[in-house]
């Protein structure tokens, strides 16, 4: 696994406009000395990591939404020309260590985790300590996101970043994320942010509710139940986070596939989900994730958060946190099937106005089987609305015992790994059958 240093390209401009010496020793490793070691490099490293995540093609954000979305039928391919995508689109053994979609997602989030390595492990140095932890509290958000990715879609993860590394499994891999998350907590919780950071983080993002959601998310995926709904518990609902977009940066969504209409598009009214789990025509939440084109084919349209060039992107939905705390009550040791149905409601009922984005069913209280099995049943469901084209639906696949078989409900279960790790790393563990 090959690892080159990074730092953005207009940080390294900043860095050199104020001198022009002729300098024959290794400027590169004085420039990432320099980014490395002051508030200013840092935080243009740390916001590098941001963009690095988030925006174009190559991007984690754009191919963790189309992986996850055409192995799990929630999109439609647009252009069969576009050969990664109609490969994830057809599934199976067509799928392999060459494409470039799950390629991308591979080693731009192994990226991610480099730099944001970087800010987190010389943020300490720094004199100021609040400081210090709002840039290692922001880049541990990333960290935690780019190894929460590749745990969801690999069976095995890298156990570091470097050379020839060893691997291990993914759940190790949802560890490594909660544990970036847990010490940026305790650097919050020792050091208060300070207002000159807030000053020039992103607009969009909310650093003590996102670790919180993102701890709960990944708990969840672990099978900490009880931990998982203590975090949950601890985040603000009436507040959100956002990765911001505009002209220079913008939506990956919106500028690869709802702009062009040539790549991807929504499925349909049904989000893929069979007939059985299929969301009832008067869900609001259709009308916010999709709208219809009466003229041109697809009549399904991407809207929701690919809606326009600068529509921002949420790293949670405040309705992912009320379904994890659904789930929690009724998977922890000692289930509560009532106080899981209480939060199931929270979300059948919630009207868009009640929802921070917009979000909301605003349909009749749940009225199935006061049961483990039928509940459960209808917060996998409620997931797959609430949460449509947000790149959490395999995951949940598995999690909650749906289908393994090839294009029932999913066109993959883990993907292999892309040849360019192959490659270049010996240790690279054998492909998944499926």
């Amino acid at each position: 696994m090959k690892q080159l240093k990074y730092i953005p390209f207009l940080l390294v401009a900043a860095l050199l406009s104020g001198s022009c010496k002729k300098n024959f020793t290794n400027p590169a490793a004085t420039q990432v000395d320099e980014a490395l070691s002051s508030s200013v490099g840092l935080t243009g490293v740390a916001i590098g990591v941001q963009k690095q995540y988030s925006v174009n093609r190559a991007a984690p954000l754009y191919n963790l939404v189309t992986a996850n979305g055409f192995s799990t039928f929630e999109l439609r391919l647009q252009n069969a020309g576009n050969t990664d995508e109609f490969n994830l689109s057809v599934g199976g053994i067509n799928v392999d260590g060459n494409n470039g979609v799950i390629g991308n997602l591979w080693a731009q989030n192994l990226k991610v985790i480099f730099d944001a390595n970087n800010v987190i492990n010389n943020a300490a140095n720094l004199g100021d300590q609040g400081y210090a932890s709002g840039l290692i509290a922001y880049a541990s958000i990333f960290k935690a996101l780019a190894y929460g990715n590749l745990s969801m879609f690999w069976e095995q993860v890298p156990d570091t970043i470097g050379t020839d590394v060893g691997f291990t499994g993914r759940a190790q891999g949802f560890q490594k994320a909660i544990a970036a998350i847990n010490n940026a907590l305790s650097a919050i919780s020792t050091n208060a942010i300070s207002a000159s950071f807030l000053s020039n983080l992103p607009a969009g993002m909310e650093i003590p509710n996102t670790l919180q959601a993102l701890k709960a998310r990944y708990l969840l995926f672990t099978g900490d139940y009880d931990g998982a709904l203590a975090a949950a518990n601890l985040v603000d609902l009436s507040k959100k986070s956002t990765m911001n977009f505009d002209a220079v940066s913008p939506n990956p969504i919106f500028n690869v596939s709802t702009a062009t209409n040539n790549v991807f598009q929504v499925l349909d009214s049904t989000l893929g989900l069979p007939e059985d789990l299929a969301p009832v025509t008067t869900d609001k939440r259709i009308p916010f994730y999709m709208s219809i084109n009466e003229t041109v084919a697809p009549r399904w349209r991407i809207k929701g958060f690919g809606a326009a060039l600068d529509t921002p992107w949420p790293i949670y939905v405040p309705g992912e946190i009320t379904l994890i705390k659904a789930e929690c009550n009724a998977r922890k040791s000692s289930p509560s099937i009532p106080d899981a149905i209480v939060e199931l409601d929270n979300i059948l009922t919630k009207a868009p106005a009640d929802d921070p984005f917009g979000i909301g069913a605003d349909l009749d209280p749940y009225a199935g089987a006061a049961t483990a099995d039928a509940v459960l049943t209808e917060i996998y469901r409620q997931r797959c609305i609430e949460l449509y084209m947000q790149g959490y639906k395999l995951e949940d696949m598995r999690r909650f015992g749906r289908s393994n078989d090839p294009n029932v409900e999913k066109r993959r279960n883990f993907f292999p790994y892309p040849f360019r790790e192959r490659d270049n790393n010996p240790n690279t563990p054998a492909d998944p059958a499926f």
